[in-house]
C-alpha cells in the first residue's frame, strides 16, 4: 500500500504540471474544451487518488475547485482573468496540500478557508451541502475514471471474465497491469467481484478471493483482447465474450462493507446496490482512482475525457521510474569508465604500438563506444526545465500581490534540457531573480500608465541552447537600472570609494555585492541587502556565470550560463611549467602561435596580442596561477584565445597542447572551497590530477602580469594549497 501510495503522489506532480499548463493555456485566451476538460481531469484525478487513502482536506479542497471547473466546463462561468487568478490560487493551495499529504504535515486551515468561500460563493453551493456531496462523491469513484464519458455504443463490446489462481500472485503478477494493457485498446470499466471473500478471520491471504468483471468497448479483435492475458495463461479462470445485454452496474464491495460496518448489516439488494454506499468515518476503501491509461509523463498531461484507441500499429511510448540514487551511481560508474579509458590509451601509447595496429583500432571503437555511453547517460538525467519554470510563475503570482502590482511571467524554451542536479540547485537564485525583478524592475501600475506602457509589467523567463551550455535570461520592460542611484547607494555604505570612476558594466555588477540593496525601506521581499551576492555564488558554485543588460527605460536582463552537465566535459589538455591543466573546450575559440610583431607592451607589467588588427589582453597562465614568474619573451609561444559570447576574451599563454580528450569532472568545493579562476579537477590517464580551468572567472580576476619587472600580485596564488593535492 505504500507503495501504491507513493505512486499516488507521483502522478499528483504529474497532474499539478498538467493543471499549470492548461491554466496558462487559457489566461493566454486559449480557453477551449479540450483544454478545459484537461484541467477538470487534472483535479478529478487528485481528488479521486485522495479519496482513496482518506486524505479528507486534500479531497474537500479538490472538490470546491472540480465543481468550479464544471461551472466553467459547461459554460456557466466565464474564463475571465478575475476568475482565473482564483483558479491559479486554487493550483498553488491544491500543489501544496499534495506536498503536505505526501509529507505528513498539518494542514493549515487559515490559508484554505478564504479560498474555499470564494469558490462556494462561485458556485452558490453551502458548505454543508458541498460536505455532503463530497462523501457520497468518494464512494462512487470508480476503478475506471472515465465512466462519465459513456461507452462508445458504435464499437463492439466485449464482457470479461478474470479470476485469478492462487498460483497468478505467488509468480509475482500483478491484475492492474492487465487492466491497463486494456485499457490501451478501448474504453474499459472494471467492477470487482467478491463473492468468494469471506469474513476477516477466515481470510486466507494465499487463496485468491476476489475476482473481476470487464466491460470493453474497442474495435480491436478477440485475439488482441486475449494477448493482454498470455503472461498469466493457466494461472486463471478467463473469459471472453460478446456483450449481448446491458453492462452490469458498479457497486461497491458489499461484504467489505458489512466487515467494517458498526452493526455488520448485510449485503444490500440489487435495488440498494444502484446507490452507491457511503463509507463509514474513518474506513479507507480500496484504493478507486487507478489509471488504465498511460500516464500524464507520458502524454504530456491529462488525457481529455473522449479518449480514442491508438491508431493500429502505434506503440505507446512507456516510462519507467527509477530511484535517483540508482542514476547517480550509473553516472558515477560511467565516469571511471571514461578515466579507465584514457588510462588504457595512454598506456597503448606508452608502448609503442602502431596506429593501425588491431590494439589501436579496438581502442578506437572503445573510445567511441565509452562516449556513447556517457551521452546516453547523461540524456537520462537530463530534465527540462519546465518544473522549474512553472515554479517561478507562483513566485511571480505572490510577489505581484504582495506588491500591488499587476505582473504577467512570459515563458519560452520550457522544453530546454539541462542535468537534474542543476535544475535542483537552480530554483533558488532563480527565485531572487524573479522577486528583484517585480519589486525593483517593474515600476508601479500608475507609473507604466504615466510613461506610455501597459498597466500590466511582464517578466519574460527563457532557455536555451548556445555553444555546449545551457543560458537562462531573467528580463522585464520595467525602467532598467537606475544607474545613479546604485552608484549613490554604493559609496554610501561604503561599498566603493567616495571617488570611484565607473563604467555602466562596473555600475551595474554593483548589484552582486554582499549588503548591498537599493530599495529605501525593507520588505517582505527585500531590502535587507542579501539575494544578488547569494544567486552569484550560487551561479559560480554551479560552474556557471551571470551577467546584467540593462537599458534605462526599457528594461533590465540577467543572463545565466551554465554547464549541461555538471559530471563530465570536453577539454583541451596543455600543460604550463611541468603542470596539466584542462581548459574547458567550449571557451576556446581558436589556437596560435604569436610573433614579437604581434606583442605590445600595454603598462608597466603587461601585455597585449594583436590578433587581426585587434587587441586583446594576454594572460600568462603559469604566473596567475604562481608556478613561475613571467617570462622575458613570449614570442612563438602557444597562445589560446578563450573567452565567451558577450565579447569577453584573452589571450591565454601555455607551454604546450598536449592533448584534447573528454574528462570526468571532481568538485573541490567541499575540499578546497572556491578557487579563483579553478572550476573543478579531474583524474587523467596517468592517474595524475589536473586542474580545470574556468575562463570567464580566470579572465576577470587576472592581474595581466606578463613582465618580470612586475611586482603585481597573481590571483590564483591561492591555489597553492592544493599544488600538493597533484603530487
Amino acid at each position: 500500500m505504500a507503495e501504491i501510495k507513493a505512486s499516488f503522489f507521483i502522478e499528483c506532480e504529474e497532474l499539478l504540471e498538467a493543471l499549470q499548463d492548461g491554466l496558462q493555456s487559457m489566461y493566454d485566451g486559449e480557453s477551449d474544451g479540450e483544454t478545459v476538460n484537461v484541467v477538470f481531469r487534472a483535479v478529478h484525478s487528485i481528488k479521486g487518488g485522495a479519496g482513496a487513502f482518506g486524505l479528507d482536506d486534500l479531497v474537500n479542497f479538490a472538490h470546491r475547485f472540480e465543481t468550479a471547473l464544471d461551472e466553467l466546463r459547461s459554460g456557466h462561468l466565464d474564463p475571465d482573468p478575475q476568475l482565473l487568478k482564483l483558479f491559479f490560487t486554487c493550483n498553488d493551495l491544491l500543489g501544496d496540500l499534495v506536498r503536505e499529504s505526501r509529507d505528513g504535515l498539518v494542514h493549515d486551515a487559515a490559508r484554505l478557508d478564504p479560498v474555499l468561500t470564494d469558490l462556494d460563493k462561485l458556485i452558490g453551493t453551502d458548505p454543508a451541502e458541498a460536505d455532503e456531496q463530497i462523501e457520497f462523491e468518494v464512494t462512487t469513484l470508480a476503478l475506471d475514471m472515465d465512466l462519465e464519458a459513456g461507452v462508445n455504443t458504435e464499437e463492439p463490446r466485449w464482457t470479461v471474465r478474470f479470476q485469478p489462481g492462487a498460483m497468478l500472485y505467488a509468480n509475482g503478477n500483478e491484475p492492474l497491469f492487465l487492466f491497463r494493457a486494456l485499457r490501451d485498446i478501448g474504453d474499459l470499466s472494471v467492477t470487482c467481484e467478491d463473492n468468494d471473500l469471506p469474513p476477516l478471520e477466515e481470510l486466507d491471504c494465499e487463496h485468491a478471493h476476489i475476482g473481476w468483471h470487464l466491460n470493453l468497448s474497442t474495435t480491436e479483435d478477440r485475439a488482441a483482447i486475449a494477448e493482454a492475458f498470455d503472461f498469466v495463461e493457466g494461472l486463471c479462470e478467463l473469459s471472453i465474450d460478446p456483450m449481448d445485454g446491458e453492462e452490469p452496474s458498479l457497486t461497491v464491495l458489499p461484504a467489505l462493507q458489512a466487515l467494517v460496518s458498526d452493526d455488520a448489516t448485510p449485503a444490500p439488494s440489487a435495488v440498494e446496490a444502484e446507490a452507491p454506499l457511503s463509507p463509514k468515518p474513518g474506513v479507507t476503501l480500496p484504493a478507486p482512482e487507478i489509471e488504465f491509461q498511460a500516464g500524464p509523463a507520458e502524454t504530456g498531461g491529462a488525457a481529455p475525457p473522449d479518449r480514442k484507441p491508438p491508431a493500429p500499429g502505434a506503440t505507446p511510448r512507456a516510462t519507467v521510474r527509477v530511484d535517483l540514487d540508482r542514476i547517480d551511481r550509473l553516472v558515477n560508474l560511467v565516469g571511471e569508465l571514461v578515466i579507465n579509458q584514457a588510462m588504457l590509451s595512454q598506456s597503448v601509447e606508452a608502448a609503442g604500438i602502431p596506429p593501425n595496429s588491431p590494439v589501436r583500432t579496438g581502442l578506437e571503437e572503445f573510445q567511441q563506444l565509452t562516449r556513447d555511453i556517457q551521452e546516453s547517460v547523461m540524456m537520462i538525467r537530463a530534465q527540462p526545465v519546465k518544473s522549474l519554470f512553472q515554479r517561478m510563475s507562483r513566485i511571480v503570482r505572490e510577489a505581484s500581490a504582495t506588491i500591488g502590482k499587476d505582473v504577467r511571467l512570459r515563458t519560452d524554451g520550457e522544453n530546454t534540457e539541462v542535468d537534474k542536479t542543476v535544475i535542483e540547485r537552480l530554483a533558488d537564485p532563480l527565485t531572487h531573480m524573479i522577486r528583484n525583478a517585480v519589486d525593483h524592475g517593474l515600476e508601479e501600475n500608475e507609473t507604466r500608465e504615466t510613461v506610455g506602457k501597459t498597466r500590466e509589467g511582464t517578466v519574460f523567463l527563457t532557455a536555451l541552447h548556445r555553444s555546449g551550455r545551457v543560458v537562462i535570461e531573467v528580463a522585464d520592460d520595467g525602467a532598467g537600472i537606475d544607474r545613479a542611484k546604485v552608484l549613490k547607494k554604493a559609496m554610501e555604505k561604503d561599498l566603493i570609494p567616495a571617488d570611484s570612476q565607473l563604467t555602466d558594466s562596473e555600475i551595474d555588477n554593483l548589484l552582486f555585492l554582499p549588503g548591498f540593496s537599493t530599495a529605501d525601506e525593507v520588505s517582505n521581499l527585500s531590502g535587507r541587502g542579501v539575494g544578488m551576492d547569494v544567486v552569484r555564488s550560487a551561479i559560480q558554485s554551479l560552474g556557471g556565470r551571470i551577467s546584467i543588460q540593462s537599458d534605462p527605460g526599457k528594461g533590465t536582463t540577467f543572463s545565466i550560463s551554465l554547464p549541461l552537465t555538471l559530471a563530465v566535459l570536453d577539454g583541451m589538455v596543455v600543460s604550463v611549467a611541468g603542470e596539466t591543466l584542462v581548459v574547458p573546450l567550449n571557451a576556446i575559440f581558436e589556437t596560435l602561435a604569436v610573433s614579437k610583431d604581434d606583442l605590445r607592451a600595454f603598462g608597466p607589467s603587461t601585455h597585449v596580442v594583436n590578433i587581426r588588427d585587434s587587441f586583446v589582453p594576454l594572460i600568462d597562465l603559469g604566473a596567475e596561477l604562481g608556478y613561475r614568474a613571467p617570462l622575458d619573451d613570449y614570442s612563438g609561444g602557444v597562445v589560446l584565445l578563450i573567452g565567451q559570447e558577450d565579447g569577453l576574451s584573452a589571450a591565454v599563454v601555455v607551454d604546450a597542447i598536449e592533448d584534447q580528450r573528454q574528462v570526468v569532472i571532481k568538485g573541490l568545493q567541499e575540499s578546497y572551497g572556491r578557487v579563483p579562476g579553478i572550476a573543478a579537477a579531474t583524474i587523467l590517464g596517468d592517474g595524475q590530477i589536473a586542474l580545470i580551468l574556468d575562463p570567464v572567472d580566470l579572465i576577470t580576476q587576472a592581474s595581466g602580469q606578463t613582465k618580470p619587472e612586475s611586482s603585481a600580485q597573481s590571483v590564483a596564488s591561492n591555489v597553492d594549497h592544493i599544488n600538493g593535492a597533484e603530487a
